[in-house]
This record gives structure tokens, sequence and C-alpha cells, in this order.
């Protein structure tokens, strides 16, 4: 896959996180960067319960792009696992720590080991929306048709 585009993005580890690994494309065409679980040995996240785990890195994005956290397709298809705020967004201006808001929807617990992969991160570019009030907007075949409005 071509890269269009790159971008430099300052990372911190947590205090005794050394062990775990940045962020990383898996394959060479990837548009998310795996995050791992920073967890005192292992955590159970029980069916219907949510859990904030700690990716166990605090990132500086430039200005312009932001960090999207999403959920890993394989834990969602294997066990109900996905994430709350989906796609939860980390903006070019916070310094935090970066936490995932899992949950399982499945019908077994789950057991979060350390190092494991638990969500996905994608940077993107953004544009920020400036509204301009006015007294009609422009026709549309659509118009305002709304959910269902095509039919079954």
């Amino acid at each position: 896959m071509e890269v269009i585009d790159k971008v430099v993005i300052n990372i911190k580890k947590k205090d005794n996180c050394e062990d775990l690994p940045l962020p990383a494309y898996m394959s060479s065409g990837s548009a998310g960067m795996d995050l791992y679980a920073d967890v005192d040995g292992e955590t159970t996240l029980e069916p219907g319960r949510i859990k904030l785990v700690s990716a166990g890195i605090y990132i500086s994005l430039p200005e312009g792009y932001e960090a999207q956290i999403r959920p890993r397709s394989g834990l969602a298809i294997k066990h109900g696992i996905g994430i709350v705020n989906s796609p939860g967004t980390i903006d070019a201006d916070y310094r935090g720590l970066i936490n995932i808001i899992m949950i399982n929807f499945g019908t077994s617990s789950y057991t979060i080991k350390r190092g494991a992969r638990i969500a996905q991160m994608v940077i993107k570019k953004i544009t920020q929306a400036e509204f301009k009030v006015v007294n009609e907007l422009g026709k549309t075949q659509r118009n305002a048709g709304g959910f269902g409005h095509t039919g079954v």
C-alpha cells in the first residue's frame, strides 16, 4: 500500500508499561494500529459489563489531527467484546492517559491479559465546520426523507 501522508506523533509510556509494545500496524495495508492492555496480570470483563482499560500510553497529536479508537473485529466476532463510545475520539489538545471503554456484549466472561491487543487507533485529519444560518436549504431528490424512506 502506498502511504500518501505520514505524521509524527510524540508518545510517552505510562510508568511500569515499558513491557508493552508501542501501537503498531499489523500489516502494510492496516489503517489502524493495535493498542495493548495495561492491566495488572489480567482482569475479567463479565457479560453486560463495562470496564475502563488503560492502554498505557499518552500521545501528543499535531493540530489538525484526531485519533479514533475502534474495536478489534476479532474480539467482536469471537467474544462479543466492543467499545462503548465507538469510535472514541482523542483530540489534538488531550494529553491524558489513553483508556478504552470496553464492553462485553457476549454471554461468557472474557479475560483481558496484560499486553493483549484490545483496540485499534486510527489517525485522521480533521476539518472544523463553521455554520452559516440561512432561511432555506437547497432541495435534493431525497429532501427530508428519513428512516426507511426508500422502502424495504
